[in-house]
């Protein structure tokens, strides 16, 4: 839930630790009387004073810059100062200590210079922002999205978005959509010339823009979820068919063990790679068999692989090309096939590999698809050297394109979310709706403008027109502290 945001709040705005500088940040309103109590002057708006911060009895806690930003021009919307002090945790506690003292001594008249000044909760500062209408709820997550960034792609997205690019789609769809909600609405007031009215007016054609401008949006913003959230992959297969190779490969380190012996990925090995500024967050996995010499620990390692499995948005299914025409080999990946395929949601991507080349002799192939069986659909597999890395780019490609990136580079794309992606979808769901009851040979109206309202309150969950308290809640509560 929200919370309670009429009260004063204060909190260490920079990371927990030791650092060349630390800001403490306070927020509230009529701040200009515990400013002047704490600082011993007044202080100039937006602009950086050096002084001496007192303890109770004259004592300098430190020598800081203090800034003053009288509301509404400051970040919350509110009064804010912001004191930057050497970055030492117990001086940064000393001053919130000191801020909540003077905040709570009182004036000539008996009453507290700043009463209710509190510790601020996680993200309380940019929450504030959005309530007083500094940001919307878009931008606001993207401030999140920024300092969370783990590419340059990212970064540069979620900058885009903070400034304000995905709010202008969003703002420009939901025009669009008022206006033909206006029409809608007022050729129901005159329900004899319904038709023609709506036939002059374009609906049709209005309504037809909006979903192509809607589909247009909603690539891009898928596009931006992946700069965000990427796409967990996680690679399968037997004992020794190289699966840590292939990390260690991809990750160009050495993350995982690597050896001969049969077992020796025993637990869940998680790297973060980067391909055209996309996350990937790549899972190496214990080698799946079911053998009398498996002990309890690499049991727990199999058992652990299938959860990971379960969990991903795609599935290199390593094969050993050495051991191809080894019966019993063959036959543990087929039954391991076929319990991926019964595992494994729809949409999971399930690749097959087969390494080794460079032990074979095998040229490196490019990406294709295979038919096992006649019986089976066909499926992607890809020949390549974990050890040297043939194809290795062929493979980074076709996660790209699994993912559904469209490549091109990074420049002008924005930061988006999974609930953005699911907030336009339902946006779409209801304009086709619309559309199906705009075409009936009799158009149902009433329906048709209930529609339209529908997809307005979806689109208007992304920038916070419409969200509810428990929402806003959940969003907030993942920012850090002093933000």
């Amino acid at each position: 839930m929200l919370a309670q945001h009429d009260a004063p709040i204060i909190a260490i705005a920079t990371a927990p630790g030791r650092g060349a500088v630390g800001i403490v940040r306070v927020s509230g309103k009529n701040l200009a009387a515990v400013v002047l109590a704490l600082c011993g002057r007044a202080l100039k708006p937006r602009e950086a004073t050096y002084l001496p911060l007192l303890d109770e009895t004259g004592t300098p806690i430190d020598h800081v810059l203090a800034l003053y930003f009288p509301g509404p021009n400051s970040y919350t919307g509110e009064d804010v100062l912001e004191l930057q002090a050497h970055g030492g945790p117990v001086v940064l506690q000393l001053i919130v200590a000191r801020c909540l003292s003077v905040a709570a001594s009182c004036d000539e008249t008996g009453q507290a210079l700043l009463g209710g000044l509190r510790l601020a909760q996680p993200g309380e500062f940019t929450q504030r922002a959005f309530l007083n209408h500094k940001l919307d709820l878009a931008q606001a997550e993207a401030v999140a999205d920024l300092i969370d960034a783990s590419t340059e792609a990212a970064a540069r997205g979620a900058s885009r978005s903070l400034a304000g690019a995905f709010s202008h789609e969003i703002h420009q769809l939901r025009n669009a959509l008022i206006h033909l909600r206006m029409l809608v609405e007022a050729t129901l007031d005159f329900p004899e010339e319904d038709i023609d009215f709506l036939k002059q007016a374009d609906a049709q054609g209005q309504l037809t823009r909006l979903q192509q401008n809607l589909a247009r949006v909603m690539t891009q913003t898928k596009q931006g979820a992946l700069l965000r959230e990427g796409i967990r992959v996680v690679i399968a297969g037997q004992p020794n068919a190289g699966k840590s190779s292939l990390l260690n490969a991809l990750a160009g380190a050495e993350l995982a063990i690597v050896t001969p012996i049969a077992g020796t990925t025993r637990d869940v090995v998680q790297q973060t790679i980067q391909i055209e500024g996309v996350p990937l967050h790549v899972v190496d996995t214990a080698g799946l068999r079911e053998h009398p010499d498996v002990d309890e620990v690499e049991r727990i390692g199999i058992a652990r692989a299938w959860d990971q499995i379960g969990q991903a948005d795609a599935v290199l299914f390593l094969h050993d090309l050495t051991r191809k025409a080894d019966h019993a080999y063959a036959a543990a990946d087929a039954q391991i096939e076929q319990t991926l395929k019964s595992k494994l949601a729809s949409h999971v991507l399930l690749l097959h590999l087969w390494n080794k080349a460079d032990a074979q002799s095998i040229a490196v192939t490019p990406l294709e698809t295979h038919t096992p069986h006649a019986d089976q659909a066909q499926v992607p597999q890809l020949t390549l050297s974990a050890k040297t890395g043939e194809g290795l780019p062929a493979l980074r490609q076709a996660l790209l394109n699994v993912m559904g990136w469209r490549g091109g580079g990074t420049e002008g794309l924005f930061m988006a979310r999974e609930r953005h992606v699911q907030a336009l979808h339902e946006v779409d769901a209801h304009l086709m709706q619309a559309n199906a009851y705009l075409q009936a040979h009799v158009p149902a109206l009433d329906l048709l403008a209930e529609e339209l309202r529908l997809s307005q309150n979806a689109l208007n969950t992304i920038t916070g027109e419409f969200s509810s308290d428990d929402l806003l809640g959940v969003i907030f509560s993942s920012f850090c502290i002093g933000k």
